[in-house]
């Protein structure tokens, strides 16, 4: 079987490449990256909460789980630049919602935890929270986004998940008007203005999944981030910046997929067979598209 894919695409006229390697991370990293030769790292890791991949073993004891990702920052930190950034992906489960901040305690070991965003899965809003002002578009009550609903009198409903934002010194500095909003007070723009109607987003991002009917179909991997995630961290380092884009755990590839579209090289490792051979099966329908 094919454990190796490679694709070379054209962006803004500018030539880009993308690798993608069917073999564990750790020795792939070691092997074939260079020292401090990766701008960004975006990356979700198994959560260890029993998911059910195809074949990796979601179940590991968790202090052999930790020893292990502590095996991976090291191997992280090798090949990342002094001023480049992991964007570190992490949920949970309501009978362990421990996980992401032991994870995040072992990486602190390595790296300096900079920023930490909540990637918001499902909102809702009531319009008498929203005010009055029918230009902010909440004329009714409404819920938007999509969530495993829990069937318990002790959890509710976990609509986010964690992404850490992890540097080598703490310091890197962000293009934070890249992923900016709007001003919703118009005032604001000249009494703060820097790049025209835009603020900083902020560390709360809503990225709802898209609506599937067919999950076996359309989300054929349990756990992967739509392809929207990996892009708005690499515009959040700064794309300008940004020469490669690595992903150690590619999944079904949409770290891949947000590389391409931005125009900047990517290197990914994916261990299942079946989950590597579907994002080299999307990337050469981009290929392929783009002839």
């Amino acid at each position: 079987m094919l454990r190796v894919a490679s694709f070379k695409f054209q962006v803004s006229g500018r030539p880009h490449t993308c690798a993608i390697f069917n073999e564990d991370c750790i020795a792939g990293m070691n092997e074939r990256l260079a020292p401090r030769s990766v701008d960004v790292i975006v990356t979700s890791p198994p959560y260890n909460l029993g998911i059910k991949y195809k074949k990796y073993d979601d179940t590991i004891a968790r202090d052999a789980y930790i020893a292990w990702l502590g095996e991976w920052a090291q191997a992280v930190r090798e090949v990342l630049r002094d001023d480049g950034s992991l964007f570190l992906n992490l949920g949970s489960k309501p009978t362990d919602p421990a996980v992401p901040f032991q994870v995040v305690a072992e990486m602190q070991k390595h790296f300096v935890l900079q920023n930490v965003i909540h990637w918001i899965k499902s909102i809702a809003i009531e319009k008498a929270d929203a005010g009055d002002d029918a230009a902010r578009g909440i004329t009714r009550d409404v819920a938007i986004g999509h969530y495993k609903p829990i069937n318990s009198a002790r959890y509710i409903n976990d609509c986010h998940e964690y992404i850490f934002h992890l540097t080598k010194r703490g310091d890197v500095k962000l293009d934070r008007l890249a992923i900016g909003v709007a001003y919703q007070d118009k005032t604001n723009v000249a009494r703060w203005n820097t790049r025209g109607d835009k603020r900083c987003r902020g560390n709360a991002w809503f990225v709802p999944y898209k609506t599937i009917r067919d999950r076996a179909a359309q989300r054929p991997h349990p756990a992967t981030f739509p392809v929207k995630i990996p892009e708005m961290c690499v515009r959040l380092h700064g794309l300008k910046k940004t020469r490669l884009v690595v992903d150690p755990f590619l999944g079904i590839g949409h770290s891949a997929l947000a590389a391409v579209e931005l125009g900047v090289d990517f290197i990914g490792f994916e261990i299942d067979a079946d989950y590597f051979a579907q994002a080299r099966r999307a990337l050469n329908q981009i290929a392929r598209a783009r002839q």
